[in-house]
């Protein structure tokens, strides 16, 4: 390639490698932005009136940017592609008749012979500059117009896709973040304080309440009233169900009615509209579960018995199994796990396990008296005991993650990674000097793999199970537990002594956890900081609830029984919900393993019994008008067939396991565990029958 035709593919990596950098430096995203506003800003103003929809989506997806500024760079961004596609387009048209201008007999034997048939167009003559000059042009404006326009309606595409996925989360979070205004609502906390609250409780309640900071930055910073700043909320926010409450709100709050019955009216209206939705995303999961079987499992397996078959009786079909088991198989269990990862997002969010408990964090350096060693008049030399405690704190992390590595890794599921995935390596890489003996041989190092995958799977399944089953073990008791403080409240005891009175009941896993919490308060730290280091230690959104209400609700009144059972009500509907759920799933996910273990057995009858039983020099079969010769298989190929399906069965075999725990969880880390199952069921079956 000379330099002549090497400078625009060199000025197209230029262009693109701006564009890229703009996503991770804020100097290049400013210098594009600029040049982009300069160029195309008056533009942008002209249509700004004619799609008012661009900047409410810009809004609400919460694209921290102008409508200006965000229109200038989407044409600038399509700008760039369409030069970069028109030039890409001249090189692949280029690419493509040098190779065109090879002898057929040339490329026929170089092709593999799935696509052999593209031999036939060898031999193309050279054009004329004329001609080639009409064709690169025709194809480069196709293609540039086609990577321009795409990159144009992607980019106006994009807000309206994130502020649907914000609509969906903030319905599914609706009913518990109600249920938490109206408890906090009944402890006697006025409404501007709430918002506050619930603004502050992200982690905790998601897009709702990020919704409400909204509301807050209108207070704070513009000094609005709380009737304006919900209304401004109201208008920015993409769900329209949230819409319909804050304007509800308002009515209330305009009219002089009572808050409390409103908000207990809307709480019970969003459970009813929970528990609906929640039976028709379990029937759509019941319909994806038997499409799933139907399609991804025995679909596969009809094609590749039918395959096998045409294979030995007339042509050679190796090559397409092997694209239907290492290309199509994987990419349609990928797309099938993220359509069902969006189905399950509009469940409530609450439900289930919430992912990785909150890191602990130790008290902060400021509580302890520091040297000033730059100041000009020097403190007082700290005590040495301080000194002691302040070293000890500084290696407190490392001393609780590797003085402890087995409750590490259950708190921490991922970080078993670290350990079994360099160890898998190493098995493998101890057996590829034999896999690369006279060619590269991965029969030589699958058995590696598959033992390796197999560990590295079961060691993360073993510990996040033992992680999960904790935290759900908690969060089954916090109904109980908001119970009992209620009653014990309801009978006078202040908060401090119902803690000490219901840590000793029977709370499973809870009960370690409130003793903790007493021995903070004995040991001088007040309830509110105890029960914070409570929801550090657990770090789940129904702790993190009940931290929240009790915290704030005894700052506004020392009355919190009914608060306590507003909070237990909507904690034993989110077990209920989630019960329910599971139950429904069960039998779906037997579905996908009775498919799974059908899936083996054939696959397992195919490769040991029916591949090594066939003649190797072929066979003639009588029939009704004649013979008709039946192709056989060498020895050879007899193996490459085996290997082929104990590959199809370990991949078909992890994405069945990772798609039903996704569907009896919502979660596909769940699904480690059935992988593991079919993966080590994989591994002994074609033990024994190869």
């Amino acid at each position: 390639m000379t330099p002549t035709t090497a400078f625009p593919l060199g000025l197209v990596i230029f262009l693109c490698s701006l564009v890229a950098a703009a996503r991770y430096s804020d100097r290049v995203d400013r210098v594009l932005s600029r040049v982009s506003i300069r160029a195309f800003g008056n533009h942008v103003d002209t249509i700004r009136d004619e799609r008012p929809d661009r900047g409410e989506a810009l809004r609400a997806a919460r694209i921290p940017t102008t409508l200006r500024a965000y229109g200038s760079t989407t044409v600038l961004y399509a700008a760039i592609a369409a030069v970069a596609g028109s030039i890409l387009g001249v090189y692949a048209i280029w690419g493509i008749l040098t190779l065109l201008s090879i002898d057929p007999e040339t490329l026929r034997a170089t092709l593999p012979a799935p696509v052999e048939f593209l031999a036939a167009f060898g031999g193309v003559q050279a054009l004329s500059i004329l001609e080639l000059s009409v064709l690169f042009g025709c194809s480069a404006l196709t293609v540039g117009a086609l990577a321009g326009s795409g990159t144009y309606w992607l980019r106006w595409w994009y807000p309206s896709y994130v502020a649907d996925a914000r609509a969906r989360r903030i319905e599914a979070g609706l009913p518990s973040t109600v249920a938490f205004i109206y408890a906090l609502s009944k402890s006697g906390m006025s409404l501007p304080n709430t918002i506050r609250i619930v603004a502050e409780q992200e982690d905790t309640y998601g897009e709702a309440a990020t919704e409400f900071s909204v509301a807050v930055r209108q207070m704070d910073t513009f000094g609005t009233d709380v009737i304006t700043a919900l209304q401004t909320m109201s208008q920015r926010s993409p769900s329209p169900q949230f819409r319909e409450f804050v304007d509800n709100l308002v009515s209330v709050l305009q009219s002089g009615q009572g808050l409390s019955e409103f908000l207990e009216r809307q709480y019970q209206d969003y459970r009813e509209e929970a528990e609906s939705q929640q039976e028709g995303i379990i029937e759509l999961l019941a319909t994806l579960a038997e499409a799933y079987v139907t399609v991804l499992v025995a679909g596969p397996l009809f094609l590749i018995t039918i395959l096998v078959v045409i294979g030995i009786a007339s042509s050679e079909t190796f090559g397409q199994l092997q694209i239907l088991v290492y290309l199509l198989l994987p990419v349609a269990n990928a797309g099938f796990m993220v359509y069902l990862s969006m189905v399950t997002d509009k469940l409530d969010p609450s439900n289930g396990v919430d992912g990785e408990p909150a890191a602990i964090e130790p008290p902060s350096a400021t509580t302890i008296p520091t040297a000033r060693a730059h100041d000009d008049v020097p403190g007082p030399r700290p005590h040495p005991n301080v000194e002691r405690v302040r070293y000890y704190r500084r290696l407190q992390g490392l001393r609780d993650r590797f003085g402890h590595p087995i409750r590490t890794v259950i708190d921490q599921p991922f970080l078993t990674f670290a350990v079994t995935v360099p160890i898998a390596l190493a098995i493998v890489a101890w057996q590829l000097p034999a896999a690369l003996e006279g060619g590269f041989d991965a029969s030589a190092i699958d058995d590696a793999i598959a033992v390796g995958s197999l560990g590295v799977i079961t060691v993360f399944a073993v510990a996040y199970e033992l992680h999960r089953r904790r935290l759900k073990a908690i969060e089954t008791q916090v109904p109980d537990l908001l119970d009992q403080l209620a009653s014990v409240n309801e009978a006078g005891l202040a908060v401090v002594s119902s803690i000490d009175r219901v840590r000793d009941s029977d709370l499973g896993p809870l009960s370690d956890e409130l003793d903790r919490v007493w021995a903070d308060v004995q040991w001088g730290a007040d309830l509110q900081t105890a029960l914070h280091r409570l929801e550090t230690r657990v770090g789940t959104r129904s702790i993190s609830r009940v931290v929240t209400l009790l915290t704030e609700s005894m700052n506004a009144s020392g009355n919190l029984a009914t608060t306590l059972r507003i909070a237990a009500r909507q904690a034993a509907a989110d077990r209920r919900l989630e019960r329910e759920r599971k139950q429904a799933m069960v039998e779906y996910m037997i579905v996908v393993y009775v498919s799974f273990l059908v899936f083996l057995f054939i696959i397992a009858v195919l490769a040991g019994y029916l591949l090594p039983n066939l003649p190797s020099e072929g066979a003639d079969l009588a029939t009704g008008s004649g013979t008709t010769e039946l192709g056989g298989l060498s020895d050879a190929d007899t193996d490459a067939y085996a290997t082929l399906f104990y590959h199809a069965t370990l991949v078909q075999g992890l994405l069945s396991g990772l798609i039903a725990g996704q569907l009896s969880t919502g979660d596909v880390r769940a699904g480690a565990k059935h992988a593991a199952v079919m993966i080590g069921l994989s591994l002994v079956l074609f033990a024994i029958v190869l």
